[in-house]
């Protein structure tokens, strides 16, 4: 139904919900829904200072520039490494979205892992203001996910989530609109990558870049053995003799690499859970886990934590996209869910 208020609101400010995240930064638009999903990636012309690309055109340069254009992923472990270069992609992706008949700065929820401290909190703040921003309103991962899953989080039932990022993982119990009890630990994705490419180089003297790595993840690793194991081509640099070489790879050997990592997940979700008050820990016996964010894709991850708790584990759908849709619900209806948008102090 046609509503002047909402055409005369939408014309002055299209309002904007971001994940901010250290592999992707996703975008929702008030009304239209998510317009935006790109590698938080910026190359940057080294003489100058000034952006080349940003997105998925300078992820294609990771590990291929020449001196003079240096690619930078400028987020770390769920917070801003590199202030200024978050502000000069935060500005290109909000451009991109940004309708040009707004008269006004848009309103933004941007979403934080819940272990973020306050100077990582004014960091955010900063960047989203000098982007360009009218308003910035807070809300922490773990409950924007468990929103955009459609989880009961206002009501006084037990949810759990465990939101596998690129550079955290986020794990809460939630209640009444708020975090009973939660961990948040700074290992995801980019720790298993991590992981991946010192294997590969401790144990075939091969030096491999960014984007191998993630292929061998996506298309060989896992967390629990799987039905027919896999192996993969890949090629490096060979340490020792100083040229390209190509070797064959098991998706065996990959979990064994990813072990360790995977093992520190796996601990933080049995803390979260024996930190859980009694009625809640029984509502998600019942209930069980839901896994979001990228880390979830990882095969067999729900299987391992599933022997790990004894607990029934689903992946949600779509777990890339959960956090920016929770955002986007509660930038719907930001009266609604007041409770949980996180106060800033100035």
């Amino acid at each position: 139904m046609f509503s002047l208020k909402n055409f005369f609101n939408n014309f002055i400010s299209n309002d904007i919900a971001i994940d901010l995240g250290t592999s992707s930064t996703l975008i929702y638009v008030k009304d239209v829904g998510i317009v935006l999903n790109e590698p938080s990636v910026v190359a940057i012309d080294v003489k100058t200072g000034k952006p080349i690309a940003v997105g998925f055109k300078a992820k294609e340069m990771l590990g291929r520039t020449p001196q003079e254009i240096k690619a930078i992923r400028p987020m770390k472990d769920g917070v801003i490494a590199d202030f200024e270069v978050v502000e000069m992609m935060l500005r290109t992706f909000i451009g991109r979205v940004q309708k040009s008949s707004a008269l006004m700065r848009p309103r933004v929820i941007v979403c934080v892992p819940s272990g973020v401290t306050a100077v990582e909190t004014r960091a955010v703040r900063d960047s989203l203001e000098h982007a360009g921003v009218r308003e910035v309103y807070l809300v922490a991962e773990p409950i924007a996910a468990a929103v955009g899953v459609g989880l009961p989080v206002d009501k006084p039932i037990g949810s759990m989530i465990v939101d596998v990022g690129g550079g955290t993982t986020e794990i809460a119990v939630m209640a009444l609109n708020g975090i009973v009890s939660n961990n948040s630990i700074r290992t995801g994705g980019d720790e298993m990558d991590e992981a991946i490419s010192q294997y590969i180089k401790r144990n075939y003297n091969l030096l491999i870049g960014e984007q191998t790595t993630e292929k061998i993840k996506t298309e060989i690793g896992s967390a629990f053995p799987l039905k027919v194991e896999k192996t993969l081509e890949i090629r490096g640099l060979d340490l020792v003799e100083g040229i390209p070489k190509t070797i064959k790879l098991t998706s065996d050997e990959i979990r064994d690499a990813l072990k360790e990592t995977i093992g520190i997940i796996v601990t933080a979700v049995k803390q979260a859970l024996e930190k859980s008050p009694p009625e809640l820990a029984a509502d998600i016996v019942d209930n069980g886990i839901i896994m979001a964010g990228g880390g979830a894709l990882l095969r067999n991850f729900d299987k391992l934590l599933t022997k790990e708790t004894n607990l029934k584990i689903t992946v949600a759908e779509n777990p890339l996209e959960c956090v920016v849709k929770g955002s986007g619900i509660i930038l719907d209806d930001i009266k609604n869910y007041e409770k949980i948008i996180m106060q800033l102090s100035r």
